[in-house]
């Protein structure tokens, strides 16, 4: 063979980093003993109409190919539904993808040549974290500090040292809020500031929107929702939004995602969709409309079960016998996932294999997503008070018997 052929994947691929996540699932997928916390999904199905939607369509025969953009009708519902939202939005703007992580690799394809520079804020998601690497782009990371603030704990953003990172060379800001994994949810007067600085620098501002209707401690009534560049941007700035169908409506398994885009961006998804997927099934969409159009109520409760379940799991381990045994656990404003420290330890990942092994206790590591998570645990709330606390008694006695083993 000429030497210069290789037999593997190229370099980037070869230096992508494996999902810890996944490590720590593989470990304790398959042992009914284990309670599972480590994905971000709910231990509920999606709801019955959503699932209807989808077997009327089926029924009707919609299993052929579909407009690369998404069919028209979806394409509508959400460009009214970011309309009701957001600013005011038309179909031009909106395309749907084979779920929300297709839809961030999507633009990372579109916009990121070689060596851009690419700079997020951390913790985070780590697909979110790698994607630009698969491109070739470099990834500089600005991460989010753990503070005390009236001797609570905190997950802030030191706006400063973000627009230090943003030079005038940066090619993209990736920003996740309501954040994966810490629940840190950035504020209008942040918004118009990054916003303000990356127009000034031609700087494209990705935002992962996947949590923007998980939003915890609203005003009652009204369509609650995390603050959103789409308030501020007009149509033909270098804003981008990425969601998706499975957080907010409990489609996890269903990879159903949209993005909101400028129109000049549009040509160019509508071919690389193509050579991606060429379509997200027509079936999946047509459940999608009626999850927008009908799922209101649904999300509000929703939201009002997770709100219920952070409270309760904040509340717990701020109590004595977890406070003593060195747990921090900070209270999330957004998002579906308590990310808490655990003084004394520096490597999550072998705790919470640990976890798995020897408390049947399924949690994410910190060290997941970043450097700057390592030391803490991601565990997602999105399940019953009852699984819930059988989680915390799980956690309660592996504490107890490290503090013994100490």
């Amino acid at each position: 063979m000429h030497p210069s052929f290789s037999t593997g994947p190229r370099a980037a691929v070869e230096s992508l980093g494996a999902s810890r996540i996944r490590e720590v699932a593989n470990a304790g997928m398959g042992r009914a003993d284990v309670l599972p916390f480590w994905f971000g999904e709910p231990d509920q199905v999606t709801p019955a109409f959503i699932r209807d939607a989808a077997k009327a369509a089926l029924d009707a025969g919609d299993t052929f190919y579909t407009h690369n953009l998404g069919v028209p009708a979806l394409r509508e519902t959400l460009a009214a539904y970011s309309s009701r939202l957001h600013r005011a939005a038309d179909i031009n703007q909106i395309a749907v993808t084979s779920s929300g992580v297709s839809a961030l690799m999507l633009v990372a394809q579109l916009l990121l040549n070689p060596g851009d520079r690419v700079v997020a804020v951390t913790p985070l998601w780590p697909n979110l974290l790698e994607i630009p690497k698969i491109l070739g782009a470099e990834v500089a990371t600005v991460g989010l500090d753990f503070k005390l603030e009236l001797a609570q704990p905190v997950w802030e953003l030191d706006i400063a040292r973000l627009l230090a990172a943003l030079t005038p060379k940066t090619k993209m800001l990736l920003l996740n809020s309501p954040n994966n994994p810490t629940g840190w949810t950035i504020t209008r007067a942040q918004q118009q500031i990054l916003l303000a600085h990356c127009r000034q620098h031609g700087i494209w501002l990705v935002a992962d929107d996947v949590y923007e209707r998980l939003v915890y401690d609203q005003p009652a009534g009204g369509l609650h929702c995390a603050p959103s560049f789409l308030d501020l941007a007009e149509a033909d700035e270098r804003v981008v939004s990425a969601n998706s169908f499975s957080k907010a409506w409990m489609m996890t398994g269903w990879r159903l995602g949209w993005m909101q885009v400028p129109p000049m961006l549009m040509d160019g998804l509508g071919k690389l969709i193509e050579y991606n997927t060429s379509c997200a099934p027509g079936f999946v969409q047509r459940a999608g409309i009626v999850a927008i159009e009908q799922g209101e109520e649904n999300l509000r409760q929703t939201v009002a079960r997770y709100q219920a379940a952070r409270d309760f799991l904040v509340e717990q381990l701020a109590s004595p016998r977890f406070r003593e045994a060195g747990i921090i656990a900070p209270r999330p404003h957004g998002a579906m996932y308590l990310f808490f420290r655990v003084e004394g330890e520096t490597d999550s990942l072998n705790l919470c294999k640990r976890l798995v092994a020897e408390a049947g206790l399924g949690l994410a590591p910190g060290s997941a997503f970043g450097a700057e998570g390592e030391g803490a645990i991601r565990w997602c709330f999105a399940h019953s008070i009852d699984k819930l606390q059988q989680g915390l008694d799980r956690l309660a006695h592996f504490l107890a018997q490290r503090q013994v083993l100490q």
